[in-house]
């Protein structure tokens, strides 16, 4: 069984959890609560040193980080990997579009404006800044979107799901998705993917972090 470490509501930690879901691949979530300083902690740290989620253990007891490096690990001889060198490449563009362009702005915009507002006030300046630079990204995948079902064709992989985990929530970061119809349209056929699962379920089943073992 894998392990993920995860924190609820994470785009991030969406993505290793929805491609084991589809891939019917067993694994455990642990949830971190990052508000609560989780990953901070030394019980954390002793797991992984760079105190991030989310965090994927192997079976043989192997950490990985990076969201979308586990993916590459995950589906590595499935349906969802890229069929070619060409592909491949074409994946990891945008994968790293998503890292510089995408993620680092919708981000912090949705967890400052939505999820913990608290911690906002007095960075509306910055918030509105990140939204900006996040349309801008969404601009060009709108474009790219606008003669492709999915991200390298019409074959639904690991790059759809690279992006899919924090586009999919950027209404969450106060953007208006009416002006990205053909990033609109792409989401509801993201979510039409056999075994497709919400974000809201991500740490259904989990057991809290610090509740568990290594609470001692």
């Amino acid at each position: 069984m894998y392990r993920l470490y995860a924190t609820k509501g994470s785009g991030n930690c969406f993505k290793p959890f929805v491609t084991m879901c589809q891939l019917g691949i067993g694994f455990d979530v642990l949830e971190v609560d990052v508000l609560r300083g989780e990953t901070r902690s030394d019980a954390y740290r002793a797991i992984n040193p760079a105190g991030a989620v989310p965090y994927l253990v192997t079976e043989a007891g192997v950490g990985v980080g990076e969201s979308n490096a586990m993916l590459w690990l995950l589906a590595d001889g499935s349906e969802l990997m890229p069929q070619t060198a060409l592909l491949r490449a074409q994946s990891l563009q945008w994968m790293f579009f998503e890292q510089s362009r995408l993620e680092p702005f919708i981000s912090p915009a949705r967890f400052l404006g939505r999820i913990a507002p608290h911690l906002g006030v007095g960075r509306e300046a910055d918030i509105i800044a990140w939204r900006d630079k996040a349309s801008a990204g969404l601009a060009v995948l709108d474009a790219h979107l606008s003669n492709r079902a999915f991200m390298l064709g019409d074959r639904y992989g690991i790059t759809d799901i690279a992006l899919f985990g924090y586009v999919h929530v950027s209404d969450e970061a106060g953007i208006d998705m009416h002006s990205f119809p053909n990033v609109a349209a792409w989401i509801e056929r993201v979510r039409q993917t056999p075994g497709f699962v919400p974000l809201s379920a991500l740490c259904d089943r989990a057991r809290p972090f610090l509740a568990d073992e290594h609470a001692a």
